[in-house]
């Protein structure tokens, strides 16, 4: 398929550039921008803040160990009364920070939900998006749960890189003014500033060897995510074959086949434990001789008297800052790992939805499509409709068909081509050419063998995909009876999973009591009453023409002959060649 080719010929660029370009597409077109860029200007006046509140208090550290050694005790009240004025402003910045954030990593989210659902939701792409090649498994999983990670984690990375930075650049000034100099190890050569190079290296070593020790982790942890998804996956099979699993009494080999699952975590549990060891013991090493060894490294000026008792504590502060601005990149490599990946899985969908939304286009090859337009009369027209399979197989060649206005037609045949007949005029089906002219002005409704039930209030689960408030009781309770299934009528507040609740005939009976709500003019049924017995099927249609006598009807059966005398027109579709 051209759209198929498309999409594996395609380069896409670097993942980290479009998710830019669709985060000023979030500045520029979000319908709140001037707040959204005012939220982020404000974050980063925070930010700032921040940094600023650090840089002070390291300085009011050094005055606090200055007074304490010269036994200040005026100055020591002051620089409390100085503190509980750092210390309400760091929590009034941190606080109105958090606030901004938060709002901010929702409302991106929001707006990247919204984006994606018009996007999935149009012209049936979350239907024709299963039928194409390319990445973009589990589309509920991107928009809820990607889009979440993307948005939330990517604020909160940007957000502690820029106060890295900025911590990064305020206390390499710090440190190099307060830190002295001194001598490398048996030479004459004297160093100004020598802690900062140290706590460069200090950090350089931490993340190599941060490093070294975590890559077993990430391959454990991809490890055990994977085993662990396999055994929510198994579950997730028996609820929803349930049933099937009660009647075959399934439930014991179910059991086994959980508890292989189950060991297959354990395995992976453990390893990963093992790979923590490694990690744990580096870390808190790391974390342990982090305060001391800039203490150690400076104190031979303090003790030849070269600084202040207060000058060696700000140093050891600043050397921690340092330290920990450098090691920012490994601090939050599974965070930029797990950011990196939702990231990509979200550009991945969206580019190829948006090829959906020129797949009508022929490409560079010439190839033809099934055109939909709207004709100018009020009648369904086929022109010249080849269908293939998904390999390539012909189905239905040049098929022609007009449909006027309160015809009857029965369609049977080979299943495969009926379906796709079906799929084909609903604009569902992209293999193949020709052109199909709806009726103007007016909707085809289109019931299908399985009709969807979602869950919820069943007045919403009938009027769907409308509204069950537009709708008169009466309207409702008459649409039930008419579909044979008036013992819903007073369920209908009743808040249940239908799909499960139901069995097959009251599923497709409530399908059909659709029809009686909504009065299509043009329907197009496939196989929606071969559950039926004969006798229920004959009344069902025989109502139908009742209620809708001038309504168009177009019906996919199995076994149509049995209720044949209903309809004007019998078309039998078969393979060419048969």
């Amino acid at each position: 398929m051209a759209l198929e080719s498309a999409a594996a010929a395609r380069v896409r660029p670097h993942t980290g550039r479009r998710f830019v370009r669709l985060a000023f597409e979030y500045l520029n077109n979000a319908d709140n921008r001037w707040r959204v860029r005012a939220a982020v200007l404000l974050l980063l006046a925070l930010t700032v803040g921040q940094v600023v509140l650090a840089i002070w208090i390291s300085y009011w550290n050094r005055d606090l160990f200055n007074a304490l050694e010269s036994k200040l005790r005026s100055e020591l009240v002051q620089l409390v009364l100085i503190f509980l004025l750092i210390f309400i402003l760091t929590m009034a910045v941190t606080a109105l920070h958090l606030c901004v954030k938060r709002w901010l990593q929702l409302d991106w989210r929001r707006w990247m939900t919204g984006l994606l659902l018009d996007q999935w939701l149009a012209r049936a792409n979350h239907h024709r998006l299963q039928l194409i090649g390319g990445e973009h498994d589990n589309p509920d999983g991107r928009i809820a749960e990607d889009v979440r990670i993307a948005t939330e984690v990517s604020i909160a990375l940007g957000h502690s890189l820029l106060f890295s930075v900025l911590i990064l650049g305020s206390f390499v000034d710090i440190l190099l003014s307060v830190s002295g100099s001194a001598p490398l190890p048996g030479t004459d050569i004297v160093v100004p500033g020598y802690m900062v190079p140290m706590a460069f290296v200090y950090a350089g070593l931490g993340t190599a060897l941060g490093l070294m020790f975590g890559r077993p982790l990430v391959r454990a942890t991809n490890r055990l995510q994977t085993v662990e998804a396999n055994l929510r996956f198994g579950l997730a099979q028996v609820r929803e074959h349930s049933e099937a699993v009660a009647l075959m009494h399934g439930g014991p080999c179910e059991r086994r086949r959980a508890e292989r699952l189950f060991a297959d975590v354990g395995i992976g549990w453990n390893r990963q434990t093992l790979a923590y060891l490694g990690i744990v013991s580096f870390s808190t090493g790391y974390g342990t001789l982090l305060p001391v060894f800039p203490i150690l490294i400076a104190a031979p000026n303090y003790i030849a008297g070269v600084m202040s008792l207060g000058f060696l504590m700000q140093a050891a502060q600043a050397f921690q800052r340092l330290t920990s601005a450098l090691s920012w990149p490994i601090d939050n490599l599974g965070e930029l790992a797990r950011c990196r990946a939702s990231i990509d899985r979200i550009i991945t969908f969206r580019e190829d939805m948006k090829l959906l939304e020129h797949e009508d286009r022929e490409d560079g090859h010439g190839a033809r499509r099934i055109e939909l337009h709207r004709a100018r009369k009020a009648e369904l027209e086929i022109r010249h409709l080849h269908l293939d399979s998904a390999t390539g197989q012909p189905l239905l060649v040049d098929f022609n068909l007009v449909v006027r206005h309160g015809e009857r037609i029965l369609i049977t045949g080979d299943p495969a081509i009926t379906v796709a007949l079906f799929k084909a005029v609903a604009g569902l089906w992209p293999w193949g050419h020709g052109e199909v002219l709806l009726p103007y002005g007016r909707e085809i409704a289109f019931a299908a063998q399985h009709p969807y039930l979602h869950a919820g209030p069943l007045r919403e689960v009938l009027a769907y995909p409308f509204v069950g408030a537009q709708y008169e009781e009466s309207a409702l309770h008459r649409a039930l009876e008419c579909a044979g299934i008036g013992w819903l009528q007073s369920r209908l507040d009743e808040n249940e999973d239908w799909a499960r609740v139901l069995p097959l005939r009251a599923q497709q009976r409530l399908g059909i009591a659709r029809l009686f709500l909504q009065r299509p003019q043009w329907i197009f049924i496939e196989e929606a009453t071969d559950a039926f017995d004969a006798h229920d099927e004959a009344a069902t249609l025989g109502l139908l023409h009742h209620e809708l006598p001038n309504a168009a009807l177009l019906n996919i059966s199995r076994h149509g002959a049995r209720v044949g005398g209903f309809y004007g027109r019998h078309l039998a579709l078969h393979p060419p060649g048969t």
